[in-house]
């Protein structure tokens, strides 16, 4: 995991206050030297922390393609790695047995259904019993049945891909005979593939669909690959203390496969204008934080505040400081509340300010 602050901080120009401190000169309050400070403004920029976790690829959709019938298998209608189109024909099974049924049941069907007409109106002239016409009926009802069903074989006698995507290895071979729910291929859709990771529950609260995300793969070390957040689960998992996230990502190369492992990089906060100052300037008390402000007097004052992220040697400011603000980063201990200050050359503050 690591933090991630994009963050400046412009040094405060020595002769900011130069006139408020010279009127302090030979004494200040309380007849007090001038103690010398390294100070900065505070500034407003945009602040960002970022989660880095281990994830991994899957396809957008992945089907195991299985017969739906009994059958031999006459054709294979595919190669493997190809791409193909929803309801594209992939295997085609023996129909020569399952027509011949199918011609048998509608002929039954046929002298079932003659029957049933004259079954009814023989029962409206009142010259057979109720019990005979309800055979009838129940006779031309199963043979309905049965060619529905006939016909349902025969159609899934030939199998077509669900939909548009690549298919994978074949399972079965020209000759060979199957039954219902033999495995024949792999159908992986690729076009899209999303991206899968455990967040800690400690983070979710950061979370929210529609967030953006990039993540890297060991296959293209160097390239960054963007996705979106479209399901956070409503559930954790108790002995992990997790919750499952997912996001989307277009695919239209085919670079990302499933099962890849990818290094994700979760933007859990971005604010444009947060106050930011160095974190040596913090001030804490339990968790109560302050720091020391250069007023326009030249004098230093305590600022209680609420402090934010703290990353890579930087502090958010939430409540207390605003934009300009003068904050003590050295010498905070040799100073008391009203204490006159002389600031140091800025060349002092260029720890602090990345100058």
């Amino acid at each position: 995991m690591r933090n991630v602050l994009s963050l400046s901080v412009a040094a405060v120009a020595v002769g900011l206050l130069t006139s408020g401190c010279s009127k302090k000169a030979g004494g200040g309050a309380g007849g007090f030297p001038p103690v010398q400070v390294i100070a900065v403004e505070a500034k407003r920029q945009p602040v960002s922390e970022t989660l880095t976790l281990p994830g991994t690829i899957a396809a957008n959709e992945q089907v195991e393609v299985k017969a739906e019938t009994d059958g031999i298998v006459q054709e294979i209608n595919f190669a493997e790695g190809e791409r193909v189109s929803k309801g594209q024909l992939l295997v085609t099974l023996d129909e020569t047995k399952l027509s011949a049924t199918l011609a048998e049941a509608e002929a039954s069907l046929k002298l079932s259904a003659a029957n049933y007409q004259r079954a009814r109106q023989l029962l409206q002239d009142k010259l057979i019993s109720q019990q005979e016409y309800d055979q009838a009926a129940s006779t031309f009802a199963v043979s309905q049945a049965s060619v529905d069903l006939m016909r349902r074989q025969l159609k899934d006698a030939r199998v077509v891909a669900p939909f548009a995507g690549i298919v994978s290895s074949r399972q079965v071979s020209p000759g060979q005979v199957i039954t219902r729910n033999t495995t024949l291929t792999w159908l992986v859709d690729l076009d899209t593939v999303k991206v899968e990771v455990k967040v800690p529950e400690r983070y979710l609260r950061q979370l929210k669909v529609g967030q953006p995300l990039e993540f890297s793969v060991a296959a293209f070390p160097g390239e960054k690959f963007r996705g979106e957040v479209y399901f956070i689960s409503p559930q954790i998992d108790e002995s992990l203390r997790t919750a499952l996230v997912k996001a989307r990502i277009a695919n239209a190369d085919g670079k990302l496969r499933g099962g890849m492992f990818a290094s994700l990089d979760l933007r859990l906060q971005l604010r444009d204008a947060a106050i930011v100052i160095p974190e040596p300037a913090l001030m804490s008390n339990g968790d109560n934080f302050s720091v020391f402000v250069v007023d326009d007097k030249g004098n230093a004052q305590i600022r209680m505040i609420e402090v934010g992220l703290r990353l890579a040697g930087k502090a958010e400011i939430v409540k207390g400081l605003s934009a300009g603000d003068v904050v003590v980063v050295e010498g905070t201990q040799k100073l008391r509340p009203g204490a006159p200050v002389k600031l140091a050359a800025p060349e002092a503050a260029a720890a602090y300010t990345g100058g």
